[in-house]
């Protein structure tokens, strides 16, 4: 998906709401677990109940892959059942030297056919730009995580007072341009977007830490938003795991809603 067919369905869905579906299966509602795939049906329901609230989904890898050869088809499955309006982000925080990249690159662009991908940049330059050679899709650098461990390394100031996330935004943003870069930038780390949008004023910010760690969207939109939006806002366990009863996708249906009621006014408010 390209940058203007993302702003489209922002502007579109009144929505810039991204949910994560960090499917774990311990965490779904205990009825599924009878069925033959318990993970791509509790992700169908979650889709079906709205598809039409959201702009993007993201499945955390992570939660696939600890379940082997069964996770990995669970999330083929939720892939392809995903409608292809929506972008997609394969939250996979991969970052390795170039021939590796490459090989993570194609692995999610061309065997899965994911939208974007998240990024470690630790390893500068050629863990990155594997990413940017496929058309219309997007890789999303880590830049300031709304995680504690976030602040061992990324505010730590060099010589001349810059901190380590600022260097980052400087250096990678030359690797590739507005429209196949995005950057990751917790929503508890709301006080740093200004800055942040002093330097990448255009890309797009993949904005995790809404809901249960804490974040607010209207911080979010104040200080992150830019003419075309240019925020995507995710919530994970405040929606997925709103119920593990029966009425999961329902009460996950009402908290996108009150997410995307928000968004619209928002939205309205910047002139979007």
């Amino acid at each position: 998906m390209n940058r203007e067919e993302l702003v489209r369905q922002i502007k579109s869905k009144r929505s810039f709401l991204c949910i994560g579906l960090d499917t774990d299966i311990k965490k779904i509602p205990s009825h599924l677990l009878e069925l033959e795939d318990p993970v791509f049906e509790f992700n169908k329901q979650i889709i079906d109940a709205t598809k039409d609230l959201c702009v993007a989904y993201k499945p955390n890898i992570a939660f696939y892959e600890s379940m082997g050869v069964n996770g990995w088809n669970s999330l083929q499955k939720t892939l392809d059942y995903i409608p292809k309006d929506i972008f997609t982000i394969a939250d996979a925080k991969r970052g390795d030297i170039g021939n590796t990249s490459n090989m993570y690159a194609r692995a999610f662009f061309e065997n899965m056919n994911f939208d974007s991908v998240t990024i470690a940049p630790y390893m500068g330059s050629d863990s990155v730009t594997p990413f940017l050679e496929f058309e219309d899709k997007w890789a999303i650098v880590l830049a300031l995580t709304s995680n504690k461990g976030g602040l061992d390394f990324q505010k730590t100031e060099d010589k001349n007072g810059k901190q380590l996330f600022e260097q980052v935004l400087e250096t990678s943003k030359q690797w590739g341009t507005e429209k196949n870069m995005m950057y990751v930038v917790g929503a508890t780390r709301v006080e740093q977007l200004a800055e942040i949008r002093k330097i990448i004023p255009n890309h797009f910010l993949l904005v995790p830490g809404v809901g249960a760690q804490g974040g607010n969207v209207q911080d979010v939109a104040k200080y992150g938003m830019n003419e075309d939006c240019g925020i995507l806002v995710n919530s994970s366990r405040g929606i997925i795991y709103a119920s593990s009863d029966i009425d999961f996708a329902e009460k996950a249906r009402e908290e996108s809603e009150k997410l995307q009621h928000k968004m619209d006014i928002l939205l309205s408010e910047n002139g979007i």
